[in-house]
């Protein structure tokens, strides 16, 4: 079993930055790609960005500039850094992990359950 533990997520007003933090756990043998998405009401999950193990990252083209993943290898924990936020960020945000699973190497796509992040004055 592996858990992804989202926190981070909140209200803040147009302009403004959130930090999200997703740690996982459990029964992970390789961490490959880690990442965010989001889903926002009445629409489709999306990528937001994504992060390998040498720290190449991926951003979706309405997150460039404004939004910054890292992680840290030995914690298997994924961040992601939100500026310039705008109402249509509003969204619930998902941490996802593929990898491999450390007792039958099987490969492993697992998500956190979300938070919700709100963008508003």
């Amino acid at each position: 079993q592996v858990q992804l533990v989202e926190s981070g997520g909140g209200l803040v007003q147009p302009g403004g930055s959130l930090k999200l933090s997703c740690a996982a756990s459990g029964s992970i043998f390789r961490a490959d790609t880690m990442g965010w998405y989001r889903q926002a009401p009445g629409k489709e999950r999306e990528l937001v960005a994504t992060i390998a193990t040498d720290g190449w990252p991926n951003y979706a083209d309405s997150v460039k500039g404004r939004f910054t993943i890292s992680r840290d290898n030995a914690k298997n924990t994924v961040y992601l850094q939100l500026n310039s936020l705008k109402p249509e960020d509003t969204a619930v945000y998902f941490c996802n992990l593929k990898g491999a699973d450390f007792r039958s190497r099987n490969a492993l796509d697992a998500w956190g359950q979300g938070t919700l992040v709100t963008v508003s004055s």
